[in-house]
């Protein structure tokens, strides 16, 4: 039996072509393309719900994890009818609203789906605060106790927030806000926050955006959370080589955590069975008022 060249798939009513199905996408964990194609609908209906109507970019590896690669915004000219898109200035942005969406993407070797903070229709209203933690080694202890200080300062102001590994070495720490802030009154808070966490941690935290300035120390991103930028999805797989996830956390699992590289692709239903989607609530739950914390800022 020679390889299959070509395997068509139908998902939800409709009919995607699978070029190269036997591709390995993942050579190291042994993932083929299709291997890939079966994980992503799995996981899509635990991604897809934080990626409606946001805009999208991904990271497209033709030949795997190993070659080359390079970030699409503009949606491809030729595109299925089952594909959303919305134009922003001069890019059309491919929304990824569905699981048909989803299978295209994975067939284009699409392995990273990063997504704006903000729903499409309204580009200066941010959907959640969200603080990047970016270690300066390889060392995750650090990054832990940053976002662990980072969530006790968050709930003496009150403040519900969700921690999800980056799916390579650093966390991200999200709080689900009323959709009523423009990202200048977020800023407000978020660098705050991030200063007062550097100065209280001179010694582990830093907010010098420049890595030659940052020493062995735990950069506290504040700068990324702005309109029209992105930052990777939850459950997006990573282009690593073990088929990393960016993975939603329990705060008391993090506080045990080893490595934040150690949930995988061939992992992640398993652990969402066990756990459920530790997201869910982030999306779909409670959003959080603003208004006493920013006033607080403002007065200082």
């Amino acid at each position: 039996m020679g390889k299959k060249v070509k395997q068509t798939i139908q998902i939800d009513g409709y009919e995607i072509d699978i070029s190269n199905p036997d591709k390995l996408l993942f050579p190291q964990a042994g993932i083929t393309k299709w291997d890939y194609l079966l994980y992503l609908t799995q996981i899509g209906p635990y991604l897809l719900p934080y990626t409606q109507n946001r805009l999208l970019t991904t990271i497209r590896y033709p030949d795997g994890v190993n070659g080359e690669h390079f970030y699409q915004k503009n949606c491809p000219k030729k595109r299925p009818d089952f594909v959303e898109t919305v134009r922003v200035d001069e890019t059309e942005y491919i929304l990824l609203n569905n699981l048909p969406t989803l299978a295209w993407l994975a067939n284009l070797a699409c392995l990273e789906f990063h997504v704006s903070f903000h729903y499409a229709t309204n580009m200066n209203a941010p959907t959640e605060v969200v603080f990047d933690l970016d270690p300066s080694t390889s060392e995750f202890g650090p990054v832990q106790e940053t976002a662990l200080q980072l969530h006790q300062i968050l709930q003496s102001l009150g403040l519900h927030a969700f921690p999800k590994t980056s799916g390579a070495t650093g966390l991200q720490v999200y709080i689900p806000i009323e959709n009523r802030y423009t990202f200048d009154q977020t800023r407000k808070i978020t660098q705050f926050i991030a200063r007062y966490l550097a100065e209280r941690y001179p010694n582990l935290i830093t907010v010098e955006r420049l890595v030659k300035d940052r020493g062995n120390k735990v950069y506290v991103d504040y700068l990324q959370h702005w309109t029209k930028k992105t930052l990777i999805a939850p459950y997006s797989p990573r282009a690593r080589s073990s088929a990393t996830v960016s993975t939603p956390l329990e705060w008391d699992e993090l506080a045990h955590l080893s490595s934040p590289t150690e949930f995988t692709l061939p992992m992640m239903i398993e652990r969402i069975q066990q756990k459920g989607d530790l997201f869910a609530t982030m999306v779909q739950g409670p959003r959080e008022s603003l208004d006493d914390i920013l006033s607080f800022v403002e007065r200082q």
